[in-house]
């Protein structure tokens, strides 16, 4: 009987996850919400298992707490205090978690933000260029004194010595050597920079997580599709500092305003420090620029439209990085006609780029803007 050919269409149905599983898929979304506070984090799980009913009398949010400290997720910290049982004694102790999570947290973030993205080995990203490299270009040279002899390509060698000298009496010539090509592979220095001032959660919007995983999305993308790179991350408030990441999942906006231009100077000092041609500085930022550090260590602070003052400084900024060939793209989550055209001429005195995006598509948007720049952006 003659097999038919073609496609068999099924409903789809989601693999079986665990008990466990379900609730940890949960739980990373709500430790990320809450900076890492694992108690809120459990405090919330609790309202949704009494709402929803995500658990049963087989396994309760106590047995899944057990599962995450025994799976290496959570460890207790010993707390000292008046719970204790006299001074200096340690009382319950408390929840935190740990680098294995954190690092799950990243992967998580990757996947999430990146997830439709085409597979790919790691490495670094290509020049068009020929060069010293390890990105094979399919083309084949005359060999060169300096070549490396890892670059030689045998089976070509051994052909053009076949046709050469014949079979009768084999021999292999410099003459008959031949190498392949590679790419050159160009190295970039990226700097994000995350607004934490106090605008990031203002009018009931939580615009700091999505930060967040933005920032945990692209070390994890660095550190795994393009080793070669760096990424620095800095916050700016009322000041500006670098933070690793290892500390992005604790990461909360302060009582702060918006000191852009403190942020700029700390980017481009790291930046100055990478022996990388290529460099760059991505800025996450919902609001207008409201406050410097004056020399004598004082804050000029105006929160009252845009002050001529502050945003001057912004632009000599800009100015400034557009010398050093670092280009600033600024990923504005923000509306406001007014705060728009401040931008503009931000982007302009830099001859960068200017975003103006919801939180909704941030991620691919960086993610898209950090490749097609590394292409843009490489100088012979």
């Amino acid at each position: 009987m003659e097999r038919r050919k073609g496609f068999r269409f099924t409903n789809f149905e989601a693999p079986e996850k665990s008990p466990f599983e379900k609730l940890f898929d949960i739980f990373q979304e709500l430790i990320t919400h809450t900076s890492g506070d694992v108690e809120e984090a459990l405090d919330w799980l609790r309202q949704l298992d009494q709402e929803y009913e995500l658990t049963d009398d087989q396994y309760t949010i106590d047995d899944f707490i057990e599962d995450l400290k025994a799976k290496g997720y959570l460890r207790e910290e010993p707390r000292y205090g008046p719970e204790g049982d006299g001074p200096g004694e340690p009382g319950k102790p408390d929840l935190a978690i740990t680098s294995k999570l954190e690092r799950m947290l990243r992967q998580r973030a990757l996947e999430q933000i990146f997830g439709k993205l085409r597979r790919r080995g790691s490495g670094n990203h290509r020049t068009g260029k020929a060069g010293p490299g390890d990105e094979h270009t399919g083309d084949f040279r005359a060999y060169r004194f300096g070549d490396g002899l890892e670059r030689i390509s045998m089976t070509e060698s051994l052909r053009n010595a076949q046709v050469n000298h014949g079979m009768d009496q084999f021999r292999l010539d410099e003459s008959d050597l031949v190498v392949e090509d590679t790419h050159f592979k160009a190295q970039m220095s990226t700097v994000l920079m995350i607004d934490i001032s106090h605008s990031m959660i203002l009018y009931g919007e939580d615009r700091i997580t999505p930060a967040k995983k933005v920032a945990m999305a692209l070390a994890e993308l660095i550190t795994t599709r393009y080793p070669k790179d760096t990424l620095d991350i800095l916050v700016f408030g009322n000041d500006a500092w670098p933070i690793s990441v290892k500390e992005l999942p604790y990461l909360k906006v302060g009582p702060y305003h918006t000191n852009t231009v403190a942020g700029l100077e700390l980017a481009m000092d790291l930046l100055r420090r990478k022996r990388n041609t290529n460099k760059q500085i991505f800025m996450i930022t919902d609001g207008k620029p409201s406050c410097l550090r004056l020399p004598d260590g004082t804050y000029y602070k105006n929160s009252v439209g845009l002050d001529d003052f502050i945003v001057e400084k912004c632009y000599n900024m800009a100015s400034q990085a557009r010398k050093l060939h670092i280009p600033i793209t600024t990923f504005m989550i923000a509306r406001d006609p007014y705060l728009m055209q401040f931008v503009r001429h931000f982007t302009e005195a830099n001859k960068g780029k200017a975003l103006f995006t919801g939180l909704k598509g941030l991620g691919e948007m960086i993610f898209e803007d950090y490749e097609s720049n590394r292409k843009k952006r490489l100088r012979g």
